[in-house]
């Protein structure tokens, strides 16, 4: 998905991570208009906490009963996760592909260098819709090369006990590993916690963690988790524990902190300002460097105007 809110400037940096914690971060609502028309609430960045691991990006799309129509837009440096919750929509890109995105399935999309692609809900009129929008940084060896894409219908699951499953989506969780590829040490897993269940949550507690609320407020290391807000775990914890008292499903993001310093400015996701400009430049001028999305014409999504100042990394305060 790209962003259309990119007035908003955030460049967001690596940092340490001191310990755990229990913080609960609210998602904002960014307004999309347009032929969108969209309801899309920000769970990440957050200004005080750009990355969780090597994620650095979390949208959620709905619910919403709506027309999806983004046209041809361009990523550097990251990847995409798309996680289906309701609806269908019908992903296109330059690598080739031309796939509809469903509930159950993976849809991973690695720009290396440069790719871009296309977002069409299925059908003339309104439909129901929602899903996350997940973004990676890559890191220095990955996000120079060849741009790809991965489809996965048959993801792991874990028995959390008590009736609760975790689906891991991509990267590894409690001993079990997705087959999507991924380039830093990570987990994106999605929780089903039953009505009336306590469990607890396995972590690795050389990475940093959150979880974000789906449906259910469930309550979570004593902290209410409700819709659409992030708990920011930290690090150096093994376990966290879930209490549902109504079925609940949560996504859980973590990884290893990120080493390397990123700038993130609308779809791209850099190391410096002359990078940014550099790839807006190139989609601007029609250049190779993005190739042309399958079965699309003329029509693309134009690069907003840069910023009067100069773009630079921001770390995180907590």
């Amino acid at each position: 998905m790209t962003r259309l809110d990119a007035g908003e400037v955030e460049h967001e940096g690596a940092a340490d991570c001191d310990g755990p914690r229990a913080l609960l971060l609210e998602a904002r609502d960014v307004p999309l208009g347009g032929v969108r028309g969209m309801a899309v609430h920000r769970s990440l960045p957050q200004r005080d906490l750009p990355m969780v691991g090597a994620w650095c990006f979390l949208d959620r799309f709905g619910p919403q009963t709506t027309t999806m129509r983004v046209e041809p837009h361009p990523h550097i440096g990251l990847q995409t996760v798309t996680w289906p919750l309701e609806g269908e929509v019908r992903h296109r890109d330059t690598v080739g592909s031309d796939v509809v995105v469903r509930r159950g399935a993976l849809n991973l999309m690695t720009s290396g260098a440069g790719i871009a692609h296309s977002e069409y809900s299925l059908g003339d009129g309104d439909v129901p819709l929602d899903a996350l929008q997940l973004w990676v940084a890559l890191p220095e060896a990955r996000r120079h090369g060849a741009p790809d894409f991965e489809r996965h219908e048959h993801l792991p699951t874990v028995d959390l006990g008590d009736g609760a499953t975790a689906t891991v989506v991509v990267g590894s969780f409690a001993g079990v590993t997705s087959p999507a590829t991924m380039h830093t040490p990570i987990v994106g897993a999605e929780l089903f916690v039953p009505a009336g269940s306590r469990v607890a949550l396995p972590l690795n507690p050389d990475w940093e963690h959150a979880l974000v609320a789906v449906a259910g407020d469930p309550l979570v290391e004593h902290t209410t988790l409700p819709d659409q807000a992030l708990l920011y775990l930290g690090i150096h914890r093994d376990a966290a524990q879930i209490t549902a008292e109504r079925d609940t499903t949560l996504f859980l993001i973590g990884g290893a902190p990120f080493d390397d310093e990123i700038v993130m400015w609308w779809n791209f996701v850099a190391r410096s300002h002359d990078e940014i400009v550099a790839a807006r430049e190139a989609w601007e001028a029609d250049a190779d460097r993005f190739g042309h999305v399958v079965g699309h014409g003329d029509e693309r999504i134009p690069a907003p105007p840069m910023p009067g100042v100069r773009l630079t990394r921001r770390r995180r305060r907590i």
